[in-house]
């Protein structure tokens, strides 16, 4: 398995830091963006000859002509492409209001759009799209009040992953989704309070790190679940 550079988003906490981590740890080089310029260094700090890092809101405006200009100016060509930064805002479907719908649509949803769209020239040849969804947002699964947003974003990705693994069989490109049930996370403390996690973020992230270097050799436009039960 060669050394492969991995574009990551939402990558300095949570799962999101323990992806980072397991990616260099297996010899990757890691493009990671988050927010905050201020964890991004702490996990620069990790590995700084394979982590770089990018602070960036990928909801605005000017993302996309960020990412894009990153790009050309370092020269740059990806082989993977990892959906992980999300959103959720927890409260009744008669409280969430519209633009608690649009928040959780623009992280959720919107950017994983924009950035794979932007950064589909720079893919090299067999390259793999991996979304982290939510077994929130996966058909069948218990649903639980106060997640509605959360939820149809969620699933909205997953659907996503299917359109793009057909869009672009062409290229070679494959996409996939995973389904996340429940790690012991901030987020999963603010869906759940009270509620232990049977999964840490670093088993949840070795697991998928894993996966967006080597699933697709099995997987392509699949929405697969990865809990341990309920809640999703």
């Amino acid at each position: 398995m060669s050394d492969k550079r991995i574009l990551l988003t939402g990558a300095s906490k949570g799962i999101g830091y323990q992806i980072a981590k397991s990616l260099v740890a297996m010899g990757h080089q890691l493009i990671a963006i988050a927010r905050s310029e201020k964890k991004l260094l702490q996990l620069k700090e990790f590995a700084p000859d394979q982590i770089e890092i990018l602070a960036l809101d990928i909801t605005t405006d000017d993302s996309a002509d960020t990412l894009k200009n990153y790009f050309i100016e370092h020269d740059l060509k990806l082989d993977a492409l990892i959906h992980n930064a999300g959103l959720l805002i927890n409260k009744p479907f008669m409280d969430q209001t519209d633009s608690d719908w649009r928040k959780q649509m623009e992280v959720n949803l919107f950017a994983p759009v924009t950035i794979t769209r932007t950064l589909l020239p720079f893919f090299n040849e067999g390259s793999h799209i991996l979304s982290i969804s939510s077994m929130g947002g996966y058909q069948g699964s218990s649903k639980f009040p106060g997640l509605s947003a959360y939820s149809v974003s969620k699933g909205a990705l997953s659907i996503l992953s299917e359109v793009l693994a057909a869009e672009l069989s062409n290229q070679k490109i494959k996409s996939n989704a995973l389904c996340l049930g429940a790690v012991q996370t901030e987020m999963l403390v603010q869906a759940f309070p009270g509620f232990e996690a049977p999964l840490s973020p670093k088993e949840m992230g070795d697991y998928i790190a894993n996966f967006a270097v080597d699933g697709h050799r099995f997987y392509n436009g699949q929405i697969l679940p990865v809990t341990l039960g309920n809640p999703g």
